[in-house]
């Protein structure tokens, strides 16, 4: 972890809360008026606030947009993507479409999330598979951490239609439970995402199951309403029914290397939310963690960009889309990536044709140590010797471990 970052994120969220109550977001209050603070995995004490019981991000986007589009300096362009960063010099000066149109700006920022739909089996949308990053890669600059990649534990399957549905941790914080085969109690769900998420493939690989089950039968289903109509709607009710859950890749804690304002490593280029790596989360996200990153070095991000000098510009490049990964390397991915690794699986990455797969496969290989979202069995233990280490890939080089101050 990067502490200079933990302390700025602990220092900054309150006011962001704030913020967005000014802004028009209602977070979940007590029946005194109070936030509401919510208890999660890996955490010591009830810190989190919600909106909508698991609805929080839902809420805060889109109360954001309908502040956004009246804004009369916003325009927002509707089914555009992004093919590469509009180069000058070694400095970012825009973006360049699909479509071929390009757009000149001081400050260009990623926010395009992370790359867990690279898995084959994840709790995120489709659109997740890292392309920002591989967009900055492109433009020079460096990206780290991409072995550490966090697997959620209670994602739905065997449910047509919420395949990788998440049912969230905080379900977990208000008592609900994880129950094997003979609906017998095996792992204290409030332990940290990859612990909960090896002791369920334990358990699924032991007695040859495809899931587990989670126990929610006992917690209100006015708490939790989203969750509960999306299960019901399907055919199933959390109320009076087990709800089978398996592991998914859900967070990537690595991304494109940025400071402490979002600026990464080639001038005018920066990256918040997912696509960022700041070092906040270290090996092992802790629940919500992640959108309080997004508010808080989002708005520094912004403040930073905008004061950005003008600078000239190339004539812009033909657009060049990244092509999206084959199912047969999501698969490899799962396979030799996942849960567990060793170091035989993780070479064969080294051979897949889509790049980002090769990058974790090289980052997963160098980390010999077992450290967060990265477990190798043929290196169980932490190596202390790697305290602080981020495996950091360089233009054009391989990773290497580096300190960051």
């Amino acid at each position: 972890m990067r502490p200079s970052a933990a302390n700025l994120l602990c220092r900054e969220a309150p006011h962001i809360v704030r913020e967005l109550e000014q802004l028009g977001v209602r977070f979940d209050a007590d029946r005194h008026g109070n936030l509401a603070l919510g208890l999660e995995g890996g955490h010591s004490m009830r810190r989190v606030v919600h909106a909508g019981g698991s609805a929080t991000g839902r809420r805060v986007v889109r109360q954001l947009s309908a502040v956004v589009v009246e804004e009369r300096g916003v325009e927002v362009l509707e089914q555009a993507r992004a093919a590469n960063a509009w180069m000058s010099d070694g400095t970012c000066v825009g973006v360049v479409l699909e479509d071929g149109r390009a757009i000149r700006a001081r400050a260009t920022i990623i926010a395009t999330g992370g790359a867990s739909a690279l898995w084959s089996r994840t709790t995120n949308p489709p659109g997740s598979l890292g392309i920002g990053l591989l967009i900055a890669r492109a433009a020079g600059a460096s990206l780290a951490d991409l072995e550490l990649v966090q697997f959620h534990p209670t994602a739905v399957t065997g449910v047509k239609g919420r395949e990788g549905f998440l049912v969230t941790e905080a379900i977990r914080g208000e008592g609900a439970t994880l129950l094997d085969g003979r609906h017998e109690r095996f792992v204290d769900e409030l332990l940290p995402r990859d612990e909960v998420s090896r002791a369920i493939q334990d358990v699924m690989d032991r007695d040859g199951v495809p899931n587990v089950w989670l126990d929610m039968r006992h917690i209100d289903p006015a708490l939790f309403p989203n969750v509960v109509a999306a299960l019901r709607n399907h055919g199933l009710d959390p109320a009076t029914e087990l709800v089978p859950v398996a592991p998914a890749a859900h967070y990537c804690m690595g991304g494109i290397v940025t400071d402490l304002d979002g600026a990464s490593t080639v001038p005018g280029l920066y990256a918040v939310g997912e696509s960022a790596c700041t070092g906040l989360h270290g090996a092992n996200r802790l629940a919500s963690n992640s959108l309080t990153e997004c508010m808080v070095f989002g708005k520094r991000a912004a403040l930073a960009g905008v004061d950005e000098p003008e600078r000239p510009a190339d004539e812009p490049p033909a657009p060049s889309p990244i092509e999206p990964p084959s199912h047969e390397t999501r698969m490899a991915l799962w396979r030799h990536a996942g849960l567990s690794r060793d170091a035989a699986g993780l070479a064969r990455l080294l051979d897949e044709p889509h790049e980002l797969a090769r990058l974790v496969g090289a980052c997963a290989l160098l980390r010999e140590e077992s450290r967060g979202g990265h477990f190798r069995t043929d290196f169980p233990a932490t190596n202390a010797a790697l305290d602080g280490l981020h495996a950091v890939v360089r233009e054009g080089g391989r990773p290497a471990f580096e300190r960051w101050r």
